[in-house]
């Protein structure tokens, strides 16, 4: 057996527990026989296949064998994971993916185009019904690239190369221009979850996999948490600057696996526990931060898998403005309107936080009451309303002084005591009591039940 084949069993063997792996088709090999590949050696038809356990959770999991006949997919190959799908999807089980394939199999030409097409459609009757994890482990490249891209969760290895067009193919382009092959660039461009070394990537799939329940109709696991469930979070605002920083503080143990950490940062999206249940968080950056196209679209695609597996949404508001650049004019409308469909069409418990300035549009997309908040709490501190009062001073002063319309406008409308009294506040809170507080929020959800109005889909 090859080194490669090797590494494409032990990637299987250090991502599952122990000895935990079974083998499905094992023997399955090409039925072409042109271009002489009936006399090619080609176990497993270039790819492992089966079932096993992580943290003692039902996984299946398939692995392309670079090794055998470049990991290409053939009818067969692809056989072999369309079966793998209609087995998760009837045991209600997740599928994890590695990818390490040379592309499409060219000796089968048109079988290897329908098999590749066969697993598309594998995956998208599977979406929202399992999670599907895909791990890029080597080349995926071409046609193969929307395999990751069909999935709810992509991790890379930072050796591994994924990408539609090489850079030679690129107009202007070459590897020494940009490679768009690189993990970095893939995570970037926001089609990349979480990307690091193997065995971070593997560690980090067993970790989500403990985030997610097995399948739609799951509610997932509540753990035993060790953590207090009154334990005081106080300073919480000298982290305004970061909110990653401040969901750590009030998760768990302190355990917040943020998601395309390096696409938007300017939003933060990821999982945390809460007394042992698990929560989608979906927070703005820091203050100085506004809402730009990237982050509206990674706030939306999140809350769609949060939703889809019955994951309550916590969010933090803390935003006033839009970004202002020529690809925030072309595509913030679209996007936006992706973010607020997204969190409007969710039914699963939604909570939100503003721990800062809440200025409108910005405001509303981030878990405002009127776009379906269950409960909103607010610190003291932040501000609600239309725009900042220097900004609405210059409206509304009409000529008068503008310095005192500024202050009596923050008075009247951009404070806490004037969004609660709207009822748009339902309490202010002291950062210390945050923690506590939202779990309490998220244990009064727990039941929540919403029935919507009955229609296919939405064309937003």
């Amino acid at each position: 057996m090859s080194d490669t084949h090797n590494a494409a069993s032990i990637r299987i063997s250090s991502l599952l527990d122990a000895n935990s792996f079974v083998p499905i088709g094992a023997g399955v090999k090409a039925r072409s026989t042109d271009f002489c590949l009936s006399e090619n050696a080609a176990p497993s038809d270039g790819v492992i296949t089966g079932f096993g356990t992580i943290d003692g959770s039902p996984v299946y999991v398939y692995s392309q064998d670079a090794a055998v006949l470049g990991g290409t997919i053939g009818e067969m190959h692809a056989k072999k994971i369309v079966r793998l799908y209609d087995m998760a999807a009837k045991t209600g089980s997740p599928v994890i993916g590695i990818l390490d394939s040379n592309g499409v199999r060219l000796e089968e030409s048109t079988d290897a185009l329908d098999a590749l097409g066969s697993i598309y459609a594998a995956m998208s009757a599977a979406s929202g019904v399992i999670p599907q994890i895909a791990i890029v482990a080597g080349n995926c490249g071409g046609a193969l690239s929307f395999i990751p891209a069909l999935s709810d969760l992509v991790l890379m290895t930072d050796k591994a190369k994924l990408f539609v067009n090489s850079p030679d193919a690129i107009e202007g382009s070459n590897v020494d221009v940009l490679d768009n092959r690189t993990a970095a660039f893939q995570a970037k461009a926001g089609n990349v979850d979480f990307a690091g070394t193997e065995e971070e990537v593997l560690q980090a799939a067993r970790t989500l996999v403990g985030f997610l329940p097995a399948n739609n109709e799951d509610d997932g696991e509540i753990i035993a948490c060790t953590d207090d469930l009154n334990r005081a979070t106080p300073n919480l605002s000298t982290l305004n600057d970061d909110a990653a920083k401040i969901l750590e503080q009030i998760a768990d143990n302190g355990i917040f696996f943020e998601t395309k950490k390096d696409h938007a940062p300017n939003m933060v999206t990821g999982f945390m526990r809460l007394d042992g249940q698990t929560i989608g968080a979906v927070a703005n950056r820091g203050a100085k931060d506004s809402i730009c196209a990237g982050a509206a679209r990674k706030a939306a695609s999140f809350i769609n898998l949060c939703d889809s597996f019955n994951i309550p949404i916590f969010m933090i508001a803390n935003a006033s403005a839009y970004g202002r650049c020529e690809h925030c004019e072309k595509m913030l409308p679209f996007m936006a309107s992706k973010m607020i469909y997204a969190y409007t069409n969710a039914t699963v418990p939604k909570v939100t936080l503003v721990t800062g300035k809440a200025f409108g549009g910005a405001y509303i997309m981030m878990g405002s009451k009127a776009l379906g908040a269950d409960v909103v709490y607010a610190w003291p501190g932040a501000s609600i309303g239309a725009m900042d009062a220097k900004q609405a001073a210059k409206i509304v002063a009409q000529g008068a002084d503008e310095r005192a319309a500024a202050k009596k406008f923050a008075e009247l409308q951009n404070n806490v005591a004037s969004a609660a009294a709207r009822g748009y506040v339902d309490t202010v809170i002291e950062e210390a009591d945050t923690r506590k507080y939202v779990i309490g929020a998220f244990e009064m959800l727990y039941t929540k039940k919403e029935n919507r109005p009955l229609k296919k889909h939405g064309t937003i």
